[in-house]
């Protein structure tokens, strides 16, 4: 298990970042500039609205210290490339999708190691672990920024070579996102088990509320309707295998998958249950 935390999770989560950097182009930054209205919208909905309603999603459930942080660090995710396929699925605006992924991605760079270490010192007290937030940021560029870069880098100097293992590199992702989700949760099964009733209705208020809250957000905005549909996707879905990755960093691998993963590692299964049912709706506007 310490192998599977310390060596296997960092690589994995490298991985799906890599392949989340060769779906990307150079492209995909430039048009942030040419649309820069809607995507404002779509960055103001996933680095300030969503951990608000976190925040207050925990204190409305009233989850312990850990959960509570649990949820937090996955609202400090941005979307990853799930995000990308539900809005093409959802047939949304998918280059605004891309872009809001590719720049929030290299910010959360410096958002979420500030943003976890006030989380853990707020809601565990005196129980906190020591967080370096310097070394949370030097973990993530090593394992989230590092490979992005590689792989918007290889679409552009070597495009051919980069198209033949995106597909490849998507499948092994998948693979590696699944399982991450089962780990965490056989790691932590009492505590899950515990806390399931309580967390998963917690999780499930929360994914729908993001939902509905970054549609009428944009919809209030004046957006087109498929743009509005994109930042409802961006706003409502996170990058849970981050979220467990981010846990492992701060709590250390020595006595396994920490507590702090479980909400990612179930809202990993979750969000499925709740996106799909309302991409259906959205497809039938």
């Amino acid at each position: 298990m310490d192998l599977l935390l310390s060596v296997g999770l960092p690589l994995s989560l490298a991985i799906i970042m890599l392949s989340l950097g060769v779906g990307l182009e150079i492209a995909d930054f430039r048009r942030v500039l040419s649309r820069g209205y809607p995507f404002a919208i779509g960055a103001l909905c996933q680095v300030v609205l969503l951990p608000v309603v976190a925040f207050a999603t925990v204190k409305l459930f009233a989850l312990t210290p850990e959960i509570a942080v649990g949820f937090m660090i996955l609202s400090f995710c941005p979307g990853g490339v799930t995000s990308n396929i539900l809005a093409k699925l959802a047939k949304g605006d998918v280059a605004l999708s891309v872009s809001l992924t590719a720049v929030i991605s290299l910010l959360s760079l410096v958002t979420v190691p500030v943003l976890a270490a006030w989380s853990i010192a707020h809601f565990m007290g005196e129980d906190a672990p020591e967080v370096s937030i310097t070394g949370l940021a030097i973990a993530m560029f090593l394992i989230t920024t590092l490979p992005v870069a590689i792989g918007i880098s290889l679409r552009h100097f070597a495009a051919g070579f980069a198209t033949r293992i995106d597909a490849p590199l998507s499948k092994l992702a998948t693979v590696l996102f699944v399982l991450i989700v089962l780990a965490a949760l056989a790691g932590n099964w009492q505590t899950f088990v515990e806390n399931l009733g309580i967390m998963g209705g917690g999780l499930v208020t929360l994914n729908i509320a993001l939902l509905l809250m970054g549609l009428g957000l944009a919809r209030a905005a004046k957006l087109s309707w498929n743009e509005s549909k994109t930042i409802s996707i961006e706003t409502g879905i996170q990058n849970s295998t981050l979220g467990i990755t981010l846990a492992a960093l701060i709590n250390g691998t020595e006595s396994g998958f920490s507590p702090l993963a479980l909400p990612a590692a179930v809202y990993g299964i979750m969000m499925y249950v709740v996106a799909l049912p309302y991409i259906a709706w959205l497809r039938s506007r």
